[in-house]
């Protein structure tokens, strides 16, 4: 057996449209509609052949009193091609994010439920 990519990554939210709506409008990720009935609300969000599973369910995790810096804390990592671009929408949203640390393209941020992101700039293929 080898392990050939991520498929997923689960996150919790309080409020999955609200959690669709910010991914929409800061990422730029679309809700993928195969999404099975599950007992619970949620949505799944595409990202190349990989997604993001929003789950609406108890969080068993403090939302609170996380580390201020993302890098520091658990958190999902995704490579985007223009990180200024982002940077501007956090700023524009007046949502607080960190630069790497390491000197690296890079910086966090916290969504809506506290689940923090790292984006790191990569170059554009082609």
């Amino acid at each position: 057996m080898t392990v050939l990519s991520i498929h997923h990554i689960s996150l919790i939210v309080a409020d999955t449209q609200r959690s669709v709506a910010f991914y929409h409008e800061v990422l730029g990720l679309m809700v993928c509609h195969d999404r099975p009935e599950l007992g619970f609300n949620g949505a799944w969000l595409t990202i190349g052949s990989q997604q993001i599973h929003l789950l609406e369910v108890d969080n068993p995790d403090p939302v609170t009193g996380r580390p201020e810096h993302g890098g520091r804390d658990r958190h999902l990592a995704m490579a985007v091609d223009d990180l200024a671009e982002v940077e501007k929408k956090l700023n524009e949203r007046h949502i607080f994010f960190t630069r790497s640390r390491s000197g690296r393209a890079a910086l966090f941020f916290r969504d809506l439920d506290g689940n923090g992101i790292e984006l790191i700039q990569v170059e554009k293929a082609g």
